[in-house]
């Protein structure tokens, strides 16, 4: 880029600043919130099954990374279903190619990076490269679709065609391609540039274009290419606004006809129906604005046909918007539904009194990064969300009506239910979905990536099934059905009637009593020799020892409330005094020995559900916080290892894991050094044998 066209981008930067004047911030007030969304993802006893469904071969950024999170097998970024009827779907590698599946198998259709080298780059950001892919909904018979891809700006003597960042460092190109055969297995035929965007960081630049598929022909919104353009990496960094700017187009949502011509560079039309066609000093592109990182967006194809986006935060928030037309997420002056100060870096603030006046919105879904203890505040937290769909399919029922999303790095999978993400009230809860691969072992999509880092995205079809996507490993999955956890019968074998002391067998007799129906631990245990695990524990003898079981009862802890880490055990299980399993059932979830489920095998007890979170401290929820009656429900299935514990009735499991240690025992109840009592306690299931 020539001295003189830097001159001249600088001046157009400026002059657009002073039309357009960013709505004023609030000032930080009250004091910094530390967890500002203390609540957890719900676990759900709900899993998707996934089958392989492609592989790709290994591709290269350019040029070589530095960044060893770019250091992927193949960079694969997307997956969706050409509009023709074909069922042919289409996949981009970041690295430069797209591929068509034929029958899982990837087939180069077109070599973006090679068309635009030398300036084409992916070796440096993380959504550098060829990103994304969308097919005119007129494909079948006008052969055009269009890419992103990026370029270094030194090596082009192009010019931004809307006011570019200043010290733009690389550009984000949006290129119309039409096939002289739109049913060929490989390209052939023109392409022109459309939109050509700069960027002065080599993060957040244009992250996914899309159609409305549920725009008909005649429809207002037909053949409109929706634009998620982020800030270039700038809009945390000190006195810049520019997503506030409505001058200029990072940060935003843009919404342009492809087709049209009444733009600036008359490559393409600027839809009468946007927000802010007309008003002075604003691009009459923009759609909504406000935003950081606009990762993924999709539309709701049933229902009110809504258009949520996945938008990553900077410091803590991690949210899922209902995206209208003139919308304003509030980024760099709103992170979430709090209030980003950039002269503090490591916390969020509230929103002060007058916050209405600002006309933000904010998000209908959201989670937190719920940082380690030893956390700096300029460490990657390791916490990104990837932006799904609601699924509308037919295969699925359980899964209709679920907004299927996740976190990108550790590959989480979550869901909230669509008719509770309402904007202006409160925010939808979210649940952690488990994975399943064909033969019903329970996985982790950090196992199937083979990598801690995932790099999870999610894709559709035109029937709305499901994919899920890393560029780990370079591999898709199909969501082929779903399964429940520690699901199905577990015997018919059934044991009540226990609260008498001939059923028992304490540890320490003397501390037992067993009146009213109910067992009582009356006098605190304390430790004994051996492996750590609970002091006192009594044995449930009536009945047969069980694999599979179900076990029932209610619980109460009688310490007084103003004792911390108070707690009772369920044992099941149960082998000898050094072999068995036991639920904590706990006001503490974060130290390790309390609030979970432990295995005693001739060594200490050994923490084994899936909620504990080593590195933060943090488990599931608290189990009991009182002293009143808790019913608990402890499911195991001997055959799978799947353990769940539910706690006052509900759905969703408190805890859950998977250990095949024992596959039979007996069941009890105790604390390590506090007293409580059970009652109404029942066993189903299946007997032991042998």
């Amino acid at each position: 880029m020539t001295k003189s066209l830097r001159c001249l981008l600088t001046i157009v930067a400026v002059l657009a600043a002073l039309v357009a004047v960013p709505r004023p911030a609030a000032r930080a007030a009250g004091q910094p919130i530390t967890d500002p969304i203390p609540e957890s993802p719900i676990t759900s006893d709900l899993g998707l099954t996934v089958q392989e469904f492609a592989s790709f071969p290994k591709s290269e950024p350019t040029p070589a990374p530095v960044d060893p999170r770019l250091m992927r097998w193949a960079r694969i970024n997307y997956i969706g279903e050409i509009p023709d009827g074909s069922g042919r779907m289409y996949v981009p590698d970041l690295n430069g190619k797209m591929y068509l599946l034929d029958h899982g198998t990837p087939q180069e259709y077109l070599d973006v990076g090679a068309t635009f080298a030398p300036q084409f780059f992916s070796g440096r950001g993380l959504g550098q490269g060829f990103g994304i892919v969308a097919f005119d909904p007129g494909y079948k018979r006008n052969g055009k679709f269009y890419t992103v891809h990026t370029e270094l700006a030194s090596m082009t003597t192009k010019v931004p065609d809307l006011t570019p960042q200043p010290n733009t460092i690389y550009h984000g190109v949006i290129d119309e391609w039409t096939a002289d055969d739109p049913a060929a297995s490989t390209f052939h035929g023109t392409r022109r540039e459309v939109l050509r965007l700069g960027f002065a960081g080599q993060i957040h630049g244009i992250q996914e274009i899309g159609f409305n598929p549920n725009a008909e022909r005649g429809d207002a919104d037909y053949g409109l290419l929706y634009i998620a353009a982020g800030d270039g990496g700038q809009g945390q960094a000190a006195g810049n606004t520019d997503p506030q700017n409505l001058a200029i187009p990072q940060g935003k949502i843009l919404r342009i006809d492809p087709h049209g011509t009444n733009s600036a560079n008359g490559r393409y039309g600027v839809p009468a129906s946007n927000p802010f066609v007309g008003q002075p000093g604003h691009i009459g592109e923009i759609y909504a604005y406000g935003m950081r990182d606009p990762h993924r967006f999709s539309w709701d194809t049933g229902g009110a046909h809504r258009l949520f986006l996945g938008h990553i935060g900077e410091h803590a928030i991690e949210g899922v918007w209902d995206v209208r037309a003139g919308d304003n997420l509030g980024w760099p002056n709103r992170e979430g539904p709090f209030v980003f100060d950039k002269a503090d870096r490591c916390n969020l603030y509230p929103l002060p009194a007058d916050d209405a006046q600002y006309h933000y919105d904010y998000p209908v879904a959201a989670y937190d990064h719920d940082p380690p203890p030893d956390w700096t505040c300029d460490a990657d937290i390791g916490r990104a969300i990837s932006g799904g769909y609601v699924y509308r399919g037919h295969k699925l029922p359980e899964l209709y009506g679920k907004y299927v999303f996740g976190d990108l790095v550790d590959g989480s999978v979550f869901y909230t239910n669509e008719r509770e993400m309402r904007r202006g009230a409160p925010r939808a809860p979210i649940h952690k979905l488990m994975v399943f691969d064909r033969t019903g072992k329970r996985v982790t999509m950090r196992q199937l990536a083979g990598d801690t880092r995932v790099d999870l995205r999610f894709g559709r079809d035109s029937k709305g099934e499901l994919y899920l996507i890393s560029k780990a490993n370079g591999k898709i999955w199909k969501v082929v059905g779903t399964r429940h956890f520690a699901a199905g019968p577990v015997g018919r074998t059934h044991v009540s009637g226990t609260a008498t002391a001939a059923n028992w067998a304490p540890v320490t007799p003397p501390k037992w009593r067993f009146e009213n129906g109910q067992v009582i631990l009356a006098e605190a245990g304390v430790e004994r020799p051996g492996p750590r695990r609970p002091f006192e524990y009594a044995v449930l003898t009536k009945g047969p020892a069980y694999g599979t079981e179900r076990i029932d009862a209610d619980v109460r802890i009688d310490t007084p409330t103003d004792v911390s880490n108070r707690d009772v055990i369920i044992v099941f299980g149960y082998q000898s005094d050094t072999h068995f399993y036991y639920a904590h059932l706990s006001q503490d979830n974060s130290i390790y020995p309390h609030n979970g489920v432990f295995v005693v095998n001739d060594a200490d007890r050994l923490r084994i559900e899936d909620q504990w979170d080593a590195v933060r401290s943090r488990g599931a929820p608290p189990a009991i916080t009182d002293t009143k009656w808790h019913h608990v429900q402890v499911v195991r299935h001997a055959d799978t290892g799947e353990i769940a514990v539910y706690l006052d009735h509900s759905r969703n499991p408190l805890m859950t894991a998977v250990d095949r240690t024992f596959t039979s025992g007996r069941v009890g109840f105790g604390s390590f050094d506090n007293i409580g009592r059970v009652r109404h306690l029942t066993v189903t299931g299946t007997a032991a044998t042998g």
